[in-house]
């Protein structure tokens, strides 16, 4: 099945740190505080991204990972920002002094730089609450003399360095491991070999998020190490979570991994149970209570459905393992805030944009703030699940029209965002081979044709693409409102931003509209979209959006196989949308 999918962005490195430098010299006079923390952290995953787009450049340029001017720099200016943030975690998050972040940063921007570098979106940071002041807890339980930091590229990049800053020991050297996702292996020349190899220190920190399905880039690395003698027990892993790989994992690998020494702090250790109360999220967000905080719990895993339907029978399906993770902040005398995981640096600064427009329009819940990866917005408690018979169909459409209408004019997106229409073509003719056979192909591929031919009428849009009944609120007053409205355009899948008419088609489904109101949906969105939505490209991307969530219900059932009631809700779903995608292709 094909649902996940991974972004990056081109940059200029040069511009790049010139931007982040003026970022850190502002930064330093700020008040102390979770939000300054913030702000240094977001520099540091900037900077991350700049040094493993420059890393990753000179790897394809010479088909392996060597030593280098700008990957020494880029090393020591992360190594400078790791620091700067040690000193704020453990200090009361104090303001930072950035003088040794600046020196390295105009070093590195003062070399031979490309013009652009391709940096990987760094999926940790941006979806699952990795939190780089984990890394530096973690390598705290490193007891070893001396050790040599390995951080795998991409994400592992950066954390190496905050590793090898808690551990005082030199830059990290980072590697690309290339080759199946399942069977990882490196390519190293002999100069940087013989640098991670040199002066033979006590431990060996290997660093990335992870393991995956098959933990092959840990492998890779721990196999290098090995076939040059460096002993199992010197080996120590440094992953984002203290699971094992994946069913793909390599017999030898899956023995290794259970037997090394792993050093892991999760966000619930972190930041739940902090070591120092500033470190804890509930210190983060206090001020924003409207009294004093009774407490702080946790809604992530689908615990939400529990406030929303009075009997579990009710629930809706949810991948409880990719869920973004939410809490309520419940003060004494009342009130209660929406504390949800949005992303660190950049990628929750646009959210918290994006969000401050649609609270402002009346479509979300007011917006309170964003602090350190956290976005914080009201608790609508007297809503409900809409009865969309009660309220009536024509306020439906007519909220529907409006609310993507606004999307479409408010919440542009650049031109490489989102799927293809390629893309989008192949990820439909997979997934219906899969679930409905090669009866479907023919009309998947003339689908696919017409969807490449229209493709110059697509205008990319921040679109919401997650409308089905249960992500909508109804308040006391009888409104509408949309939940979870912010990031699925920027989820860790395919689809990514689109024409606004593929949400107009994914409502048609998910609220099971009538031809006559798809057609009034389409037209009213058209009208306040102030752009065509035209039937043509809605009739393409219906069976494209079927496909989709296919996938997606399809992978999470198995993913969730363990957990029987919430797959038996899964499968269901899934059921659902291959019969739809059986039916809709048929019909073309």
């Amino acid at each position: 099945m094909v649902v996940f999918g991974d972004a990056s962005r081109l940059l200029c490195p040069r511009w790049s740190l010139g931007a982040l430098a003026a970022e850190l010299a502002a930064i330093e006079g700020e008040s102390p505080g979770i939000t300054t923390h913030g702000r240094l952290v977001g520099i540091f995953i900037e900077a991350a991204e700049v040094a493993q787009g420059l890393a990753d450049a000179e790897f394809e340029a010479a088909a392996q990972d060597c030593p280098s001017p700008a990957r020494e720099s880029s090393a020591r200016l992360l190594m400078a920002l790791a620091q700067g943030i040690r000193r704020s975690w453990e200090n009361g998050l104090g303001a930072p002094r950035s003088g040794a972040a600046l020196l390295a940063l105009r070093k590195l921007a003062a070399l031979d730089l490309p013009d652009e570098v391709l940096c990987a979106r760094p999926e940790g940071f941006a979806f699952y609450a990795v939190y780089p002041e984990a890394y530096l807890r973690a390598a705290a339980d490193l007891t070893a003399d001396s050790a040599r930091v390995v951080g795998i590229r991409s994400i592992g990049l950066g954390l190496a360095a905050l590793v090898a800053a808690r551990l005082s020991a030199s830059p990290p050297v980072s590697i690309r491991p290339i080759g199946h996702p399942f069977d990882r292996r490196l390519s190293i020349r002999d100069d940087l070999a013989d640098a991670i190899l040199r002066d033979e220190p006590g431990a060996f920190a290997i660093v990335d998020e992870g393991p995956g399905l098959s933990g092959s880039s840990f492998g890779a690395v721990a196999d290098f190490l090995e076939e040059h003698g460096v002993s199992r027990q010197r080996i120590h892993f440094f992953p984002s979570h203290d699971g094992d790989p994946g069913p793909q994992v390599k017999t030898r690998h899956r023995h290794r991994w259970r037997n090394a020494p792993r050093h892991t702090i999760g966000f619930d250790d972190l930041a739940l149970r902090p070591q120092q109360p500033w470190q804890g999220l509930r210190a983060w967000v206090a001020d924003l209570a409207e009294t004093a905080p009774a407490s702080l719990d946790d809604i992530s895993g689908g615990r939400w459905r529990a406030l929303r339907y009075r009997q579990e029978a009710d629930w809706p399906p949810a991948h409880v393992q990719q869920e973004r993770r939410k809490f309520l902040l419940r003060g004494e005398a009342g009130g209660t805030l929406l504390v949800k995981f949005a992303g660190l640096g950049r990628y929750g600064e646009r959210k918290l944009e994006r969000a401050h427009a649609l609270s402002e329009a009346g479509f979300i819940p007011k917006v309170v703030a964003y602090r350190h990866g956290f976005l914080v917005e009201q608790w609508v408690a007297d809503s409900r699940p809409p009865d969309f018979v009660r309220l009536g169909r024509d306020t439906l459409v007519i909220r529907l029209a409006d609310y993507l209408g606004f999307r479409a004019r408010q919440l542009r997106a650049e031109a490489g965002e989102g799927a293809t229409p390629a893309e989008l073509a192949a990820m439909l003719r997979q997934n219906a081979l899969e679930r409905l056979g090669s009866g479907a192909l023919g009309a998947c591929d003339r689908i696919g044709q017409e969807l490449r031919q229209l493709e110059g009428r697509i205008r990319r849009v921040a679109t919401d693409n997650r409308l089905h009944v249960w992500e909508w609120l109804e308040g006391a007053d009888g409104s509408l409102l949309k939940t979870d409205a912010v990031d699925h355009c920027e989820a860790h899948d395919l689809i990514g931003c689109q024409d606004i008419a593929w949400d107009v088609a994914g409502a048609a489904v998910e609220l099971e509209l009538s031809a006559d109101e798809r057609q009034e949906l389409r037209l009213r969105t058209q009208f306040t979209a102030r752009h065509p939505v035209t039937a043509e490209l809605m009739a393409c991307l219906t069976p494209c959006y079927l496909a989709f969530q296919l996938g997606y219900y399809v992978m999470a059932a198995d993913a969730l196989a363990c957990m029987p009631d919430e797959a038996t809700r899964l499968i269901a779903a899934a059921v659902r949308y291959r019969d739809r995608l059986r039916d809709c292709l048929a019909s073309m």
